[in-house]
């Protein structure tokens, strides 16, 4: 059975720094299995009965939550100045060490994983776990095939940098769905400015074989199932 500091445990799992969880153990607000624990360094039973200012504790190692990032959000854990995707997560599901995993630009929506997991985030932007990205466009020129060809070809960007293969699927005469497994600055926008076309509107709808939520509504987050992870590394 996993064991833990008892500060960290009541730090991690209740939104608190761990500074401020050691006091409020000093003053008893903590139990354990029924009986106050005053001992913030003891290594205790992540399973055992906790409670912390009488809320009992259902201890979760790791949180992944998705949210339908909004236009103007910073994807990021913390800024001075502007707001970010942590900002908005409810409190229900707020923990410390909070990331998104990956970045959308700030004008671009859509589905966007903030979690506490750093392996999971590894392996869900690294190239070399092929996990594809899918993002629905709209552009201010008309698509053709041969735009369909170089995406397939791989773009080569204006600085000379290669991107991977892409799947490139026209929807209509300026909409597309882009498929990328890769996740360079700006890449969508500089690969179909490589064949002269500017984005107006960019959502990320999938990553790999999980989709966003039709009934999500920007700005809103829904924790994800360990299920809904896995999913996530199979390819649609």
């Amino acid at each position: 059975m996993k064991q833990e500091r008892f500060d960290k445990i009541i730090s991690t799992q209740f939104n608190i720094s761990r500074r401020d969880a050691r006091i409020a153990i000093r003053r008893g607000k903590a139990t354990l299995n029924g009986k106050i624990l005053r001992d913030f360094g003891a290594l205790v039973d992540v399973d055992a009965d906790i409670t912390f200012n009488g809320q009992a504790l259902n201890y979760k190692q790791y949180i992944y939550i998705l949210m339908n990032k909004p236009k103007g959000v910073l994807s990021a854990s913390s800024d001075k100045k502007k707001q970010t995707v942590v900002d908005l997560v409810p409190e229900n599901l707020k923990r410390n060490g909070l990331f998104p995993v990956g970045r959308l630009d700030k004008d671009t929506t859509g589905f966007l994983i903030i979690t506490d997991d750093g392996d999971f985030a590894h392996k869900a932007i690294s190239p070399k776990y092929e996990v594809y990205k899918s993002y629905l466009v709209t552009l201010d020129g008309k698509l053709t095939d041969e735009m369909v060809k170089a995406f397939a070809d791989g773009i080569v960007l204006a600085d000379g940098t290669l991107c991977r293969k892409a799947v490139l699927t026209i929807l209509g005469e300026n909409t597309a769905r882009v498929k990328i497994c890769e996740g360079k600055y700006h890449q969508i926008k500089r690969m179909f400015g490589v064949v002269g076309l500017g984005v107006n509107e960019l959502k990320r709808e999938a990553v790999g074989g999980l989709s966003l939520p039709p009934k999500l509504k920007e700005g809103c987050c829904v924790e994800l199932s360990l299920e809904e992870i896995q999913a996530i590394f199979t390819n649609s």
